[in-house]
């Protein structure tokens, strides 16, 4: 009873807190947009600002807070140290959890193989780029430092050259950029996504950009793509080059380029080797891609692909059938995988923390404007403590003319406070000047030390005389820039890797897939499955195997490279090749159609249309009699559709289908019995594919058209009796001759 009654009065003490609080149970409506501006807008800027757009140093915010702790820790030099270690003193930094700054690592490390200048040398396991499977192992069993080329990243920036920030909780503070010595915002590929906006920057080769930035600076007008050919990317492989596009992209900074994959014919083991594949892709969907195709029979010239992947790099190896041509099947698997893939560049930068999408000229000349206030302001600050130190040696030149008249002040003064002020006025110099010389140790107050410190004084005057020169000289901070590019390019400058090949405009007409022609037997059943069998296979074959209670309703001769149309019963048509389907034997079902060619659900193929030049028509018979009859090059198709509605007409319930090369004469039967001999050269052909037809056969009152078969000569005593000079027409009963036999048509 006492537990109950303090939780009631708990319970009132929580009610008299909630009317004490304002707005407290109430409803309040907000109107949607306040919402989204005031809860939803501040994270898209957070996003935007400070976590996925890079910015013109060519980092983000992870990026930089990673890069700058490592080289606090002295990793620019000396061995590695446990990744581990690094991820927690990044912390200071970046209030994000481990794995996603070990993450940025990984990336930014030379093991991964995802930048062309990694920033970090990585030992242990880091994963790959190019596989998915390959992953990399924990932070406490890797160690990293800073690369040599990360060197450029960080110079002079002790000398004010950029602005830093306090970290999130005041303790430190943290560049805002770096001033690094080269555009490595175009050098090292970067993709961001931020809310409702991307940046996706492509890699270009270290030193074409720093020869490009060069030719920029001494000519804001001058033709980028003499010096800067293409993108370059660290996996390799094959950029196919088009000039009109690669001047758009450079132009805008949008636009895209396909990549394509390098390879090796190994003629002993026949077999293709792959080694360097696409940036957008890895070595596991390439796999899986040319597995589905293999199974889906479209592509039969392999017989085996395994990733052979090592620590020599990547190996995708594939083995042919015999008397494969390798060089057509690369060009089809180049069209139907990833083998060649297209890179959609977005060079969408932070500028002054506005996000702009710019071209690679006015994004190398945002970086030449951004490097020379670097290059200003590190002038500066040397400027500064030169005439710092050039006031401290003036002083101290001074001293020299009497060294007893300084001690003897020193030595007369009565408190500590008065020795500055009285050298300032036994000297004439200022209180800086009376500082220093008031600090300078007993042991160096001799002639050959003062001499020695003030001997560099008209060096520092020309010294600075020369950084004042240059702080109003814009060609003098041009030239400064210059070198320091052609030093970082000659140092750390790699051959191309990606290689460029020019577009065949034959290549087109090349890639057409050669089908191997031969005779075949094909065969269709009424429960919709398909047979293609050789003549060699059919003359050593058995009984056709069917499913229980199927059976062939359609045999027809023909070659490997014909047509196949096959109509459904949802008035649709799904178009094949006889070669899309694997040679069988009679001792198998077959392929079933409506699941080899994806068909809709519940759909069914009910008739198998075979053609090569889509010559002569189609008949369609409905129950009510009627037939529509059709030019079969309505169903002849210059793009390669595989599935085309509308095929026949929808109105009336389909009885019969019929593909014929020529006029011909058709047994038509009616559920009265009657029959009648119609000749369709007396029907109409139509375009239109879903045309309701013509009245042929009239029907009596609940009957209807029952069966469609084919004339011959000796199906009736005498066929003129079924014959009919108008349309449409009756027909007529069977005559006491055609009793016996014909009964076979009901």
């Amino acid at each position: 009873m006492a537990k109950k009654k303090k939780t009631e009065i708990s319970h009132e003490e929580d009610l008299n807190l909630n009317a004490h609080i304002s707005g407290a149970g109430e409803v309040v409506h907000q109107n949607i947009i306040d919402t989204l501006e005031i809860n939803y807008m501040p994270y898209a800027m957070s996003v935007i600002m400070s976590r996925a757009i890079p910015e013109i140093d060519g980092f983000k915010p992870s990026h930089r807070k990673l890069l700058y702790t490592m080289y606090k820790m002295g990793l620019l030099n000396g061995s590695t140290v446990k990744s581990a270690n690094i991820v927690g003193r990044t912390m200071q930094l970046n209030p994000h959890g481990d794995a996603a700054i070990y993450e940025t690592m990984i990336r930014l490390a030379r093991g991964n193989e995802s930048l062309l200048h990694p920033y970090i040398e990585s030992k242990g396991n880091f994963g790959k780029s190019y596989s998915k499977n390959m992953q990399y192992a924990a932070s406490r069993y890797t160690e990293a430092k800073l690369a040599p080329i990360a060197g450029e990243l960080f110079r002079d920036i002790d000398k004010d050259t950029v602005d830093f920030v306090p970290n999130y909780d005041n303790s430190m503070q943290e560049p805002t950029l770096f001033p690094v010595t080269f555009p490595s915002v175009l050098v090292n590929a970067n993709m961001g996504i931020a809310v409702g906006m991307a940046s996706n920057i492509c890699s270009f080769n270290l030193g074409e950009i720093c020869n490009t930035t060069v030719e920029l600076i001494k000519d804001p007008d001058a033709d980028i793509m003499e010096t800067l050919k293409a993108p370059d990317f660290i996996g390799g492989g094959q950029i196919i080059y088009d000039e009109a596009l690669m001047r758009e992209i450079y132009r805008t900074g949008r636009g895209s380029f396909k990549l394509r994959a390098k390879y090796n014919y190994d003629k002993s083991s026949n077999c293709i080797d792959i080694y360097e594949i696409p940036a957008t892709t890895t070595s596991e969907a390439i796999i899986d891609k040319i597995i589905d195709l293999a199974k889906a029979g479209k592509v039969k010239e392999i017989s085996d692909i395994r990733d052979e992947t090592d620590k020599k790099g990547l190996k995708i190896t594939i083995d042919l059938k015999r008397g494969t041509d390798p060089d057509k099947l690369m060009k089809k698997l180049f069209k139907s995988t990833p083998l060649e893939d297209s890179f959609g560049c977005n060079f969408n930068v932070l500028i002054a923390g506005t996000p702009r999408v710019l071209g690679v000229r006015e994004l190398l000349l945002e970086w030449i404007a951004f490097r020379t206030q670097c290059v200003n302001r590190r002038v500066y600050f040397d400027l500064s403590k030169a005439k710092d130190k050039l006031h401290l040696l003036e002083g101290l030149q001074k001293i020299l003319l009497d060294i007893d008249k300084a001690i003897k002040i020193i030595r007369s003064t009565d408190e500590e406070q008065e020795v500055v002020p009285n050298l300032m006025i036994g000297f004439g110099i200022d209180k800086i000047q009376a500082e220093y010389v008031a600090e300078i140790k007993l042991r160096h107050l001799n002639r050959e030390y003062i001499l020695k410190r003030t001997a560099d004084i008209e060096q520092l005057r020309k010294d600075i005389e020369d950084m004042e020169d240059i702080l109003s000289s814009k060609s003098r901070v041009k030239k400064i820039i210059i070198a320091e590019l052609k030093e970082v390019a000659e140092k750390y400058d790699k051959p191309r890797r990606t290689e460029i090949i020019f577009a065949d405009v034959e290549d087109d007409d090349e890639e057409i897939e050669e089908i191997p022609d031969y005779p075949v037997t094909l065969f269709f059943t009424k429960e919709g499955y398909f047979k293609k069998i050789t003549p060699q296979s059919l003359r050593m074959s058995g009984e056709q195997k069917l499913k229980e209670g199927d059976e062939i309703v359609q045999t027809v001769e023909a070659s490997n490279n014909t047509d196949l149309l096959f109509f459904t019963d949802k008035c649709q048509v799904y178009k094949a090749k006889a070669a899309d389907f694997s040679d069988t034997k009679a001792s198998v079902l077959g392929e079933f159609v409506a699941s080899a060619l994806q068909m809709d659900k519940d759909e069914s193929a009910v008739y198998m249309a075979v053609t090569t030049d889509y010559k002569g028509y189609m008949l369609f018979f409905f129950e009510n009699g009627k037939v529509a009859k059709v030019d079969m090059s309505a169903y002849e198709t210059k793009t390669n559709r595989k599935k085309l509605i509308k095929a026949y007409c929808d109105k009336f319930p389909i009885v019969a289908i019929r593909h014929i090369k020529e006029d011909c004469e058709i047994v038509m039967k009616s559920s009265s019995g009657r029959i009648l001999l119609l000749n369709t050269g007396a029907v109409s052909p139509k375009t239109t594919k879903d045309t309701q037809g013509v009245g042929v056969m009239t029907q009596r009152k609940n009957h209807r058209l029952e069966s469609v078969t084919d004339f011959t000569e000796d199906m009736f005593q005498k066929p003129a009796r079924y014959r009919t000079r108008t349309l449409p027409a009756a027909g007529s009963t069977l005559s006491a001759e055609d009793m016996g036999e014909q009964l076979s048509l009901i």
